[in-house]
């Protein structure tokens, strides 16, 4: 026989259950008024027994009308306990997510824990001022540096969760990989991922940062990369591209992380084909050094370095500059590793170069090379070229760049580059503002527009060799960029009837001009599978290493001198919490776990 279940029995409590046996519904379940017991089964017989067992002698003398008032009494007495209860529970949640809210604040402007607890005094005197009522609710809120660092731990995790989900979605997705040395001189492993889902969706965020205390090599890096992409349980033959910072450890051949996971893709059977790009911005970097030009930025920095290093020199300079009341105040430091500083530094060493040497001769210095016109020429040649690379490398920076814009971006400079070689033999200067006005101010030998245009067509041949990997993928960015341009009898096979079917479709050519190549690869129907695979293949890769270079910044942030303590585990919790773009920490669902998790007041007093 089937056992019964009371639960669709649909048994109601009734009313006058309420002054006859004193007792009313809470939550679905018949509660004691008297005793505040609860009957496990909602039937008059169990609750007559239990009133006539327990508590019938105390009411026997009451007539009906005293019942009812005594039972409305209880349940007033009740619903008021119910009340504060609830009230204490809301407002222990709300003291918890205000330290949630808290913590991701402090991790997201890099400071260190021990700051929640000058917060909290901050907060506790604004309140004494404004709200004193209110002091217990502020002192509720828990802001210890332990409290902290265990919040942005939980914030961390719920992130990382999210990820994973997201990660189970993705269709297509990339790697950015690119290594730097930290405070305490430890290597660590930045890790980026970008992947693409069946709608097109593009999520772009950290995966890892992992230190690496030992070698740094390509079997190293491997194990590392191997590790993070098991965690997050993507599947190998998904792969698409991997973009590193082109160090050997990173591309060799034989033993460099690339070749180390083609190997482990054709182990997985992976059908796809890996795709490995040293990053734009790198390469473009680099390109500036095919110039040749070290003996002019030599000069100009040991020039810098003479004013600026000494405090004494640069106190007289800038006395100086606002004596003869120039536009400009001082002079920029140039540092190697920040590629847009040599930039500014020229430009301005170029707009103050004849009061540069006037303050050289007034402390007794050689100014002879600076006053020359040939170095004068080739200083305003390298800041006006040093320009066109900076606006590059700044239009090539930023996070979600798709990759067919990046390259879009570089095959424009390099028509560009042959446009300003041929001007400049023709000592056209338009593009060139300084060495116009070298020009203009030379006394007797000709502007070398030649030597200058050589030096332009040296740049133009080095950014052809670097690139030349993007342009063997040239076809398969191109379908992304505009589809509606590309020859299908050179597009593969697989992808010809479905590009016909596009080139003819008004709607979609419509719909690609108002929206743009990046956005209009969303609107790809259903019945063009071929292609749709093919833009989230290009869609997840990443053109450069920048937000491997970006989250190190973040790092020098976090672990400076000062925090050089600071565990590998809340680095990576941190950097996680503040590099999130697309994700944001689940704190009402964080605030809910812990409240199932919290130990009851007896308990936590032992």
């Amino acid at each position: 026989m089937a056992k019964r279940k009371v639960d669709t029995e649909n048994r109601g409590f009734q009313t006058r259950w309420e002054s006859e046996y004193m007792f009313t519904k809470v939550a679905g379940k018949p509660v004691c008024l008297l005793c505040g017991e609860s009957v496990a089964v909602l039937k008059e017989y169990n609750l007559r027994r239990h009133y006539e067992t327990k508590h019938a002698d105390k009411n026997k003398n009451m007539d009906m009308e005293q019942r009812l008032q005594k039972a409305e009494e209880l349940k007033r007495g009740l619903k008021s306990r119910q009340a504060l209860f609830k009230k204490a529970k809301s407002q222990g949640q709300a003291a918890v997510k205000a330290s949630f809210i808290l913590a991701e604040e402090i991790a997201k402007s890099a400071r260190p824990f021990t700051e929640g607890d000058f917060i909290k005094n901050c907060m506790i005197k604004v309140c004494d001022e404004v709200c004193p009522e209110k002091r217990q609710l502020f002192l509720n809120v828990s802001l210890s540096r332990n409290t902290i660092a265990e919040r942005v731990d939980q914030l961390s995790i719920n992130l990382k969760e999210q990820l994973v989900k997201k990660g189970k979605d993705f269709i297509a997705y990339s790697l950015a990989v690119d290594e730097s040395t930290d405070i305490s001189d430890i290597a660590q492993l930045s890790i980026f991922i970008r992947g693409v889902d069946s709608n097109l969706s593009v999520t772009e965020e950290f995966l890892a940062l992992r230190p690496m205390h030992g070698t740094t090599t390509g079997h190293d890096l491997y194990e590392e990369v191997s590790r993070c992409v098991n965690e997050m349980e993507l599947p190998w033959e998904k792969l698409v591209g991997l973009t590193t910072d082109g160090a050997p450890a990173m591309c060799g051949h034989r033993s460099g992380l690339v070749a180390k996971i083609r190997e482990k893709m054709q182990e997985e059977n992976a059908t796809g084909e890996l795709t490995a790009y040293h990053c734009i911005i790198h390469q473009e970097a680099l390109c500036g050094k095919a110039l040749k030009m070290e003996h002019v930025m030599s000069i100009i920095t040991r020039t810098v370095n003479f004013i600026r290093a000494k405090g004494l020199n640069h106190r007289q300079f800038k006395a100086f500059l606002t004596e003869l009341e120039t536009e400009h105040g001082d002079l920029p430091y140039h540092t190697e590793v920040r590629w847009l500083s040599q930039g500014k530094v020229l430009q301005r060493c170029f707009e103050l170069r004849e009061e540069i040497c006037l303050f050289l001769d007034s402390k007794g210095k050689d100014t002879t090379q600076l006053r020359d016109e040939m170095f004068l020429c080739e200083m305003a040649f390298l800041c006006d070229i040093t320009s066109h690379l900076n606006a590059i490398n700044l239009q090539l920076q930023g996070r979600d760049r798709v990759i067919s814009d990046m390259y879009s971006t570089v095959k424009a400079f390099q028509t560009k580059l042959t446009l300003w070689e041929t001007q400049m033999r023709k000592e056209n200067l338009s593009h060139f503002p300084s060495c116009q006005t070298m020009k203009e101010k030379l006394s007797t030998s000709a502007f070398p527009s030649t030597q200058l245009a050589d030096k332009i067509g040296m740049l133009a041949a080095d950014f052809r060799r670097r690139f030349a990997d993007f342009e063997a993928q040239k076809s398969r960015l191109e379908l992304l960029g505009n589809p509606f341009a590309v020859d299908v009898e050179s597009s593969p096979p697989n992808l010809q009837m479905e590009l016909i079917d596009l080139q003819c479709n008004d709607a979609l050519r419509a719909k690609y001009a108002a929206v743009g190549a990046a956005e209009f690869a969303r609107f790809l129907p259903g019945t063009m599978p071929q292609l749709r695979i093919q833009a989230a293949q290009t869609l997840s890769m990443f053109g450069s290493t920048y937000l491997c270079e970006q989250l190190f910044s973040l790092m020098n942030l976090n672990k400076t001198s000062h925090r050089s303590r600071l565990t590998a585990e809340h680095l990576h919790s941190i950097l996680r919490i503040s590099s999130a773009q697309s994700l944001t920490p689940n704190i009402d669902e964080l605030v809910e776990k812990m409240g199932h998790h919290q130990v009851s007041p007896s308990t936590s007093n032992k």
